[in-house]
């Protein structure tokens, strides 16, 4: 029996379990062996001949955001109206069949846009090359979901539903849940919170299928089976989305009113040009971008030039700052003076480990360098060779009379 009819046949048993008290136990195993084999069918063949051809573009920019929806709903219209690429778009299914990468100038900041081919009902499966198109949403900082306004919203929980399945988790933060594995001293299981949908006995269940015996669990939030289960896989994708709506010029008001209410939704019209620049600047907000601007000693800021920042590249402190200009510039680090929103006066001296703001003004102060041994030669000689003691000094002997 293949993975497929495994997983096929684990669903259809959920399906008719029911759900109470005494069915929670086999249901939590169930999830546990459903995730191991979703696992499994993800991971790239052991005969090593490689995954096949895939959609990957070299990252560029200071972000990444990834389209992704079913076919024909305007993501390459999108794609030319935000970036002035050219992606090819026709009124027939999959005109587009590989990935097309485009670069949104917007704040200063440099953005990458990449348009992939439309994925269908089936894609953690394999169906449609939906592998390839899920493995570069993994590698994206935002997801944009393309939707068409004009269309049932149940394609909404389709598409959420298939990157669910191969763990990427949209909206979502990591559960608060401390897990180590031990060579020995059994099962240790605690919490700092009432829980309310997680006990003892099920999660020894669930770390008895993936044959842990020696381990350490502490709950800090009252958290569920399927998040222990994702902190236990250690390979989930937590990403932000935004689910547009487009093609709202074939909608009611009232209908685009009840879609600019609903939450992370943005309705927009990438024919008619219609809310590009709130599409934008959600964009903006979600990804939560830092621009910080630097300035020398006795100079003036370069507000024309600034360093991005973000939180999933590296975060947004002054070591980060440090990082992205130069690998050294750490090491050599005395302060840091900062003026901005993150500053409680001006200027506020800092050291690396404070936490920067979009548009501030930093200026880094490196410790002062000296060389072992002599200190320069000739004219350029900085130390003198007498000593620096009176009493260290040679005495020079009397003059002969």
């Amino acid at each position: 029996m293949g993975i497929l009819e495994k997983i096929k046949e684990i669903e259809a048993e959920m399906a008719r379990t029911q759900k109470n008290k005494a069915t929670e136990y086999h249901l939590g195993q169930l999830k546990a062996k459903l995730a191991k084999l979703r696992t499994e069918l993800q991971a790239p063949p052991k005969d090593g001949k490689g995954g096949g051809e895939g959609f990957e573009v070299q990252k560029y920019g200071d972000g990444r955001v990834a389209l992704i929806g079913f076919p024909s709903v305007g993501k390459s219209t999108l794609l030319t109206a935000l970036t002035g690429t050219k992606s090819e778009a026709a009124a027939y299914e999959f005109t587009t069949l590989t990935c097309i990468p485009g670069v949104i100038h917007y704040n200063e900041a440099k953005i990458q846009l990449l348009d992939l081919p439309g994925i269908i009902e089936g894609a953690a499966e394999g169906k449609g090359r939906g592998r390839q198109v899920i493995a570069v949403c993994k590698s994206a900082d935002l997801l944009l979901m393309v939707l068409d306004a004009s269309k049932p919203h149940g394609h909404r929980e389709i598409l959420t539903r298939e990157l669910e399945s191969v763990g990427v988790r949209l909206n979502r933060r990591p559960p608060s849940i401390y897990f180590k594995k031990k060579k020995t001293g059994g099962i240790s299981f605690s919490s700092t919170v009432p829980l309310t949908r997680m006990d003892d006995k099920l999660c020894h269940r669930i770390l008895q299928e993936y044959k842990i015996h020696n381990a350490e669990v502490l709950f800090r939030e009252d958290a569920d089976m399927d998040d222990l289960i994702d902190v236990i896989e250690g390979n989930r994708r937590y990403t932000r989305c935004l689910y547009v709506y487009n093609k709202i010029d074939v909608c009611s008001i009232e209908e685009v009113d009840m879609i600019a209410r609903m939450p992370h939704s943005i309705p927009c019209s990438a024919f008619q040009n219609l809310n590009m620049g709130g599409l934008l600047e959600r964009m903006w907000d979600s990804m939560a971008l830092v621009r910080v601007y630097t300035k020398k000693v006795g100079g003036k800021p370069d507000f024309a030039d600034p360093v991005v920042l973000s939180a999933d590249r590296g975060g947004t402190k002054v070591e980060s700052l440090c990082n992205q200009i130069h690998r050294t510039l750490a090491a050599d680090f005395l302060y840091a003076l900062v003026w901005g929103t993150s500053s409680k006066h001006y200027p506020q001296r800092c050291g690396l480990s404070h936490q920067l703001e979009d548009e501030d003004v930093v200026q880094i102060v490196k410790k002062k360098v000296t060389t072992g041994g002599e200190e320069g030669r000739g004219r350029f000689k900085t130390t003198k060779k007498e000593p620096a003691r009176i009493a260290d000094r040679e005495k020079k002997a009397a003059l002969k009379t």
